[in-house]
C-alpha cells in the first residue's frame, strides 16, 4: 500500500504543484486586499483553503494524464519515471487522473460557482492539451497558449473567485500577466525534451525552430509582461500597495534579463541538460512572483 501511495504521489509531480497552489492562495490573498477590502471571515478563510487544495489537485490530475499521453516520448525523456520504467501501468494511471478530476471538482463546488466555471475551464484545456484526439500540445504556439490561460490567467481569477466577484479588470489583468509569461516560459522545459518530443511528433518550439531561434522567440516573454505591473499601478487598474508593486517590477525585469542571458548565450546547450538552469529559474520567478503579488495585497504602508 505504501508502495502504491509513493508512486501515486510520483505521478502527481509535487514540485510542480507548489506554483498553482501558490497561485490560487496568492490570488485569494489579492482578492481580500484590492480596493475595497474584504474581511476575512471564517467561511471565506474555508474557501480560500478548499480552492488552493482544488488548483493542487486539478494540477496533479493534469500532470497525471499528460504523462500517460507522453509515454512514447518519455520513455526516451525521462526513462525513469513510474510509466516509461513499467512501475504502473497506463489504465491505472488514467483512473487515477479521473479520480483527480472529479475531486477538483468537488472541492471547487462549494468555493462558489464561479471558481467551479474557471475550474471546469481549465479541466477542458488540460484535457485537450494532453489528450487525444485534439492532442493540442502537438501544435506549435497552440500548446504554449493552452498552457498559458490556466495555469496563468484562469489560476489568479479563480483565486479571486473565491473571495468575491471576478466581474472587474483588475483578476483578469494580473492573470493575463501570468498568462503571457507562461506563454514563453513554459517552453524552456521543452528544450531538454526535444529528442523525445521530435520521435512523438509533438511540434514544440525547439523542435520546430531549434534550440537558438526558439531561445530568442520566447526571451521577450520573461521580461515584458511584467512591465504591465507599473502601467496598472498608474492607470489604477492595480490597487495594491504601489511601492512593493513598483520593486516587484524591478526585481522580475532583471531577473528576466538574466535568465534571457542564460538562453541566448549558448542555446544547445539547453537541449543537451535535462533540466537547464533556465527553467528552475522559470519556476522560482513563478513563484517569487505569485508572493510579491500577494504581499503588495497585503501590506499597506
Amino acid at each position: 500500500m505504501r508502495t502504491k501511495l509513493s508512486l501515486y504521489w510520483e505521478l502527481a509531480r509535487p514540485f510542480t504543484l507548489i506554483a498553482p497552489a501558490l497561485g490560487m492562495f496568492t490570488g485569494s490573498v489579492i482578492a481580500l486586499g484590492a480596493f475595497s477590502p474584504v474581511p476575512l471571515t471564517p467561511w471565506v478563510a474555508t474557501k480560500i483553503a478548499l480552492g488552493t487544495l482544488m488548483a493542487v489537485v486539478l494540477n496533479a490530475a493534469s500532470n497525471v494524464l499528460n504523462q500517460v499521453t507522453d509515454l512514447e516520448a518519455d520513455a526516451i525523456n525521462k526513462p525513469g519515471r513510474p510509466l516509461p520504467s513499467g512501475r504502473i501501468a497506463a489504465e491505472e494511471a488514467i483512473r487515477f487522473s479521473g479520480w483527480l478530476y472529479i475531486l477538483a471538482f468537488a472541492l471547487a463546488t462549494p468555493v462558489g460557482p464561479q471558481c467551479t466555471l474557471l475550474a471546469g475551464t481549465a479541466a477542458v484545456l488540460t484535457v485537450a492539451y494532453s489528450a487525444p484526439p485534439l492532442r493540442w500540445k502537438a501544435i506549435p504556439y497552440l500548446a504554449n497558449l493552452v498552457i498559458a490561460i490556466p495555469r496563468g490567467v484562469l489560476l489568479k481569477v479563480a483565486g479571486w473567485s473565491s473571495v468575491r466577484d471576478f466581474g472587474r479588470l483588475e483578476p483578469w489583468y494580473i492573470g493575463a500577466i501570468f498568462g503571457l509569461f507562461l506563454l514563453g516560459a513554459t517552453t524552456t522545459k521543452d528544450f531538454a525534451d526535444q529528442r523525445g518530443d521530435a520521435a512523438a511528433g509533438f511540434r514544440t518550439l525547439p523542435v520546430v525552430h531549434g534550440p537558438k531561434r526558439a531561445a530568442w522567440i520566447v526571451a521577450p516573454f520573461l521580461v515584458l509582461p511584467f512591465l504591465l505591473i507599473p502601467y496598472g499601478v498608474a492607470r489604477g487598474i492595480l490597487t495594491g500597495n504601489p511601492h512593493l508593486l513598483h520593486a516587484l517590477t524591478v526585481l522580475l525585469c532583471v531577473w528576466g534579463s538574466y535568465v534571457v542571458y542564460l538562453m541566448v548565450r549558448r542555446p544547445d546547450d539547453l537541449a543537451r541538460t535535462e533540466n537547464h538552469p533556465s527553467w528552475t529559474h522559470m519556476y522560482v520567478m513563478m513563484i517569487v512572483a505569485q508572493i510579491g503579488f500577494g504581499l503588495a495585497y497585503l501590506i499597506r504602508f
